[in-house]
């Protein structure tokens, strides 16, 4: 087997551009690119194409585009296709059996986590909002449980204290198409080596909820920290001030003794900036956005929009 073997590759965000750069650089038979729909977006709504197809429109790569791939219609077309394997990331879309029966070398899925930690769809903010020191990413064998195909190669990094889930994103696609690469080498000298998880290590964390995002100031600093790094830039950490939504970019923690109920605004002046108590203390809003106001400095913000010292948020929403 070599790089000639026939690889149809289905994925839709930034993640999986890397991916499918690194086939096309590397001279891979990619006979096929499937992914979603164009949706609208931006301000002007304007039917936007998903990253991945950009790429292989401008490789003159064949590109197929579905809302769900199991349909009658995207069946056929991939047994019409008859790939030696397929490759996925971060496509979101289900699988079914009849569909990974098809390839004769499997399905290949390039997950952004270390499996079976972190299991589902947003396993890059989850790892930021839970605290996690070090991630990575996995490639593994497609199966009909959720990420729970065998693992075929991983790779780790650290955390940095400050990495946003954005920052973690970008980096996590990249080394996602480091471990592919990898990963298709050993496929294509026969050396890859598959290995089941452990099933009593596995964790699962949903996509969220609608209204995911507001904080939870009965948290503790760091909790509440790690809440707000792991949710920017999407879906976006924010708290509820009367009827106004305000928008929480970054926060800081503070050692604080007072008694104060937990969101409670201790301060908010140009001066200092937005202190809010915490669990274990307080933590400082230090960048954040106000309706009709673009992100900016706590202190920046607060020299024309007071807000009222005592006022405390309590969660409205759903987490």
């Amino acid at each position: 087997m070599n790089k000639n073997f026939k690889i149809v590759f289905m994925g839709t965000p930034a993640f999986a551009v890397p991916s499918l750069k690194m086939l096309i650089r590397e001279k891979y038979n990619v006979a096929a690119v499937i992914t979603q729909p164009d949706r609208k977006a931006g301000r002007g709504h304007k039917l936007t194409p998903p990253p991945v197809k950009v790429v292989a429109e401008e490789a003159g790569i064949p590109v197929y585009q579905f809302e769900k791939i199991r349909v009658q219609e995207g069946v056929s077309l991939l047994k019409e296709l008859a790939p030696d394997v397929m490759i996925t990331a971060a496509f979101g879309h289900i699988l079914t059996e009849e569909i990974l029966a098809i390839p004769g070398y499997g399905c290949i899925n390039v997950h952004a986590s270390l499996l079976p930690k972190l299991r589902g769809a947003a396993p890059i903010q989850w790892a930021i909002i839970n605290g996690e020191k070090k991630t990575g990413v996995t490639t593994m064998y497609t199966a009909l449980a959720l990420d729970a195909g065998d693992i075929l190669e991983q790779e780790s990094i650290d955390i940095p204290e400050e990495m946003t889930a954005g920052g973690l994103y970008d980096r996590l696609s990249i080394l996602g198409a480091e471990v592919l690469e990898k990963t298709l080498q050993k496929l294509a000298d026969g050396t890859l080596v598959r290995t089941p998880q452990n099933e009593a290590e596995a964790t699962y964390f949903p996509m969220f909820k609608r209204g995911f995002g507001e904080i939870d100031f009965t948290k503790n600093g760091n909790e509440i920290r790690d809440f707000v790094r792991g949710t920017n830039p999407a879906p976006g950490a924010y708290m509820m001030y009367h009827d106004e939504k305000i928008k929480v970019y970054r926060v800081a923690v503070h050692e604080y003794s007072g008694s104060e109920p937990c969101g409670t605004i201790l301060y908010a002046d140009s001066k200092r900036g937005l202190g809010i108590r915490s669990a274990d203390g307080m933590v400082s809003i230090e960048e954040l956005k106000r309706c009709g106001s673009r992100c900016m400095d706590a202190r920046d913000c607060l020299c024309g929009r007071a807000l009222e010292v005592g006022y405390v948020f309590e969660r409205q929403g759903e987490r």
